[in-house]
């Protein structure tokens, strides 16, 4: 970070300096940790009031930090000490507001003191949420440094999927045959959902190899039908069978490998075929994030083709509506101008134009993009990128599987996220998860499935 200061010499009355900031749920988290003051109207997904909303009302002296960080760090800036700030509150601000903290030099006084008009407005109304006057001491001695670094905060924990699992256990528990859960992994997370009575599971494989997993797991079988069947591929045309009997609503996938899972899912007569092409999505709770963030494809399709691709976003859109996400498709590319040697570039920009005539329903697609213009506002701001996509994408839809899967794990091992993973195109919800996942990333899978399949019985 550059830094650079404004002496008291240097000072002059009328100048000016604005600081903006998008207030996060975690700056809620951060600010109370920080504070020691835990009241509820602070915290998000609270309802203090109880009208079923949670207020998500930014502290008034978190808000009025902003004008310490714009004194602090651009007037007069790195030196500068306080003497006095008198506070007036107007408005509240929210998680999810864009504020504008200014201040402007009103007058130079003895012994190098400062006196300074301060306010902070919401950016999209301009409203005003607070005004005042600060007196400091303005630095002597000139600093300008760019090695100025402070380390990040990730607050660590999983607020999406909590919320996700809250809407989920008041539906009817889904029911879904779990295609060979022969391990502990497997087999614990359906048990886990069906616990959270999410799920209904019906387990499909050996019956020794399930009974000996639950065994090992110390968990109870009783109430659950277990369908004894030899082989992988067998197992999962079992799952086919009993979702076209109407017996099941989703398939959970065991431990097997994926493409014996899905092979039968294809066959034309007997599989799960409804007319997309079967693609993946994984919904990240990524730490910091204001809401989840879905990647696809990452698991099914190698090198998607545009026609693939059509399906790949259409699909995500899907599932974000049965989530109550307003879709904000991002297609990805190594540049955000389209660049005839790049194809990634021209078949996101055709895939925006294809969502703006219509071939695309139920959201906002933008593209090409590049990763850091599509996830954050100064960087698009930057590019000068506009419109209701760039710098808010919560569906990043990537060239190809190398990127996705890259992707996908960057944000698991790197930004601690958990992944709920998910196959659509087919008949019902495919549950897909990895011998890794956690037991919370089990758990969100199948709460993604069940709102999917409840949202699609809607619609």
């Amino acid at each position: 970070m550059h830094l650079t200061n404004r002496t008291f010499a240097e000072l002059q009355p009328g100048e000016t300096a604005e600081l903006r900031r998008i207030i996060t749920p975690d700056d809620l988290y951060v600010f109370a940790a920080a504070s020691g003051n835990y009241n509820p109207m602070h915290l998000p997904q609270t309802d203090v009031d109880g009208d079923g909303k949670a207020e998500n009302i930014a502290p008034g002296m978190f808000v009025a930090s902003q004008i310490s960080a714009v004194l602090g760090m651009l007037l007069p800036g790195a030196g500068t000490l306080y003497r006095r700030q008198v506070l007036d509150f107007h408005a509240r601000a929210h998680a999810g507001d864009e504020v504008v903290c200014r201040v402007k030099v009103v007058e130079k006084l003895p012994d190098g003191i400062v006196r300074m008009e301060t306010q902070v407005v919401r950016a999209s109304d301009q409203a005003l949420i607070v005004s005042g006057e600060a007196v400091v001491i303005a630095p002597q001695e000139k600093f300008d440094r760019e090695d100025v670094e402070v380390p990040g905060l990730v607050v660590q924990r999983h607020r999406h999927f909590e919320t996700l699992l809250e809407r989920a256990r008041p539906l009817p528990a889904l029911p879904v045959a779990v295609v060979c859960p022969h391990d502990e992994n497997s087999l614990g997370g359906a048990l886990l959902a069906a616990k959270e009575t999410i799920i209904t599971p019906i387990l499909i494989g050996r019956a020794e190899k399930i009974r000996a997993a639950a065994l090992a797991l110390e968990g109870d079988l009783s109430g659950f039908e277990i369908i004894d069947v030899i082989g992988d591929v067998a197992a999962a045309s079992m799952a086919c069978q009993l979702v076209h009997e109407g017996r099941a609503g989703a398939v959970m996938k065991g431990h097997l490998h994926t493409d014996d899972l899905l092979r039968p899912m294809l066959d034309k007569a007997t599989g799960l075929r409804v007319g997309r092409r079967f693609t993946h999505v994984f919904v990240m709770d990524v730490p910091g994030r204001p809401e989840p963030v879905m990647v696809t494809d990452a698991a099914i399709n190698i090198a998607p083709d545009l026609a693939t691709k059509v399906d790949i976003v259409q699909n995500a859109i899907d599932l974000a509506l049965s989530l109550g996400m307003e879709p904000r498709v991002g297609v990805l590319s190594a540049v955000e101008t389209v660049n005839p040697a790049i194809q990634s570039s021209i078949d996101a920009a055709l895939l925006s134009k294809m969502a703006e005539r219509g071939q695309i329903t139920g959201g906002q697609v933008d593209g090409p993009l590049a990763m850091d213009n599509a996830v954050d506002h100064g960087a698009a701001r930057s590019k000068g990128l506009k419109g209701l996509v760039a710098g808010r994408a919560n569906i990043l839809v990537v060239p190809g599987i190398d990127a996705g899967n890259m992707l996908a794990k960057q944000l698991s091992f790197v930004s601690h996220a958990e992944g709920a993973g998910l196959v659509l195109g087919a008949r019902v919800p495919v549950i897909l998860n990895s011998r890794s996942d956690s037991a919370m990333s089990r758990l969100a899978s199948c709460a993604v499935a069940a709102l999917h399949h409840a949202h699609k019985g809607e619609a």
